[in-house]
């Protein structure tokens, strides 16, 4: 088994979109000639479109787009945009008088990050599907649904870490299988291999972590309205041929890869989402392949801490000198 570039995964194409200076963007990931999806939310507060669509009964097998974005529910709006593009290039569900792109899309709350009102919209989203159509330019850190990304926020903003968008993957023979993670997390970020912290909530001075689980168990009382600035967001890929069926299973044993990086994860005030996507036709077993994808999904998290920098007055990991000198 080797490691490969995301950029590699044949038939999957990714574009990025992002107002840097608004904090926030989005990143599309598609297929021309369509491809089975699946889909399993363990959060508690997501922002999703068109998520039926993915459940086993409902009619369609097969979509064309996936959309991760920024902007909470306000900047689903983007969905339009890569329908705009997908169906002045002829990619969509034959309807006769034209053809409708089939496009799913999770959003995570970056409003708190720069600018409020400015959030992905349909001209972001024509931009991000334009790219991945004609220049994919997919990279991880600050860019994408990454740009406004965010973790360790128990505490509120001040005390918490940037991060942004990361990716893995692997190729075994003809097997390929990879994760694109948009991390935004309520909770603390852990190395999976090591169970070391490498992000999360700081302390006030910024001179170490606080851990996120203790500040949770400090009370018993009920915390109606815990601040709700979260959601990680991702998606694993894998050219190998299953059903949606088997796809919404794959993406919940993807879930694992959250749950062995982030702590804590899947609360009520996360909107934690994994879509799995098939866009190949490589017979390969299922359980495999889920355990390939919680594993490519842990070091996808990694990526996006190590590969964000600091933004909008908050650290990354990558120029916290305690945090690498440790």
């Amino acid at each position: 088994m080797k490691e490969i570039s995301i950029r590699a995964l044949r038939g999957l194409q990714i574009g990025q979109a992002e107002n840097a200076a608004a904090g926030t963007g989005c990143t599309v990931l598609l297929s021309e000639t369509g491809m089975r999806a699946g889909l399993d939310v363990r959060g508690g507060g997501p922002a999703s479109r068109e998520s039926e669509l993915l459940k086993p009964l409902a009619a369609a097998q097969e979509i064309h787009a996936v959309v991760l974005a920024g902007g909470s529910a306000f900047g689903l709006g983007a969905a339009n945009g890569v329908m705009a593009c997908l169906e002045e290039r002829g990619v969509g569900f034959d309807v006769g008088v034209t053809k409708v792109p089939l496009v799913v899309q999770s959003d995570l709350f970056d409003l708190t990050v720069g600018d409020a009102f400015t959030r992905p919209d349909a001209a972001m989203g024509y931009e991000a599907a334009k790219r991945a159509l004609d220049a994919p330019n997919y990279r991880d850190g600050n860019y994408g649904a990454g740009c406004g990304a965010t973790v360790g926020k128990l505490a509120g903003m001040a005390t918490c870490m940037k991060t942004g968008i990361g990716s893995y993957a692997v190729q075994l023979g003809a097997l390929q299988v990879g994760a694109v993670v948009a991390l935004n997390a309520l909770g603390d970020v852990f190395d999976h291999k090591t169970g070391r912290q490498v992000a999360g909530m700081l302390t006030e001075d910024k001179s170490a972590f606080r851990s996120s689980l203790d500040f949770l168990c400090a009370s018993t009382q009920i915390v109606e309205n815990k601040f709700t600035g979260n959601t990680t967001l991702g998606a694993v890929v894998t050219n190998a041929a299953f059903s949606k069926a088997q796809l919404c299973k794959l993406a919940g044993m993807a879930h694992d890869g959250y749950a062995r990086s982030i702590r804590p994860v899947h609360t009520s005030a996360d909107g934690d989402s994994i879509y799995a996507l098939s866009v190949g036709d490589v017979p390969a077993d299922q359980d495999m392949v889920g355990a390939l994808a919680a594993e490519a999904v842990s070091e996808a998290i990694l990526r996006a801490v190590r590969s964000a920098g600091s933004a909008y007055g908050f650290p990354a990991a990558s120029e916290l000198r305690w945090l690498s000198d440790e």
